[in-house]
């Protein structure tokens, strides 16, 4: 049996999370076919599959 695991997100947090100069406003950067969008419409951003963590200070890690 396999488990499918769930994550759990916050818009303001993701990585593809953007903010959109022409719409004024931030927007999920993300490319969703049809079907994924409305699952998304469904279950809500809190199990949003595509949801990474940005992690500002990731870049500058790997500066060094």
């Amino acid at each position: 049996m396999e488990i499918k695991k769930e994550t759990q997100a916050n818009c303001e947090t993701c990585e593809f999370y953007r903010y959109d100069e022409e719409l004024d406003l931030y927007v999920c950067d993300m490319n969703l076919d049809e079907d994924e969008m409305a699952d998304y419409l469904v279950k809500g951003s809190a199990r949003c599959v595509y949801y990474r963590f940005y992690d500002e200070y990731k870049t500058v890690q790997k500066q060094n």
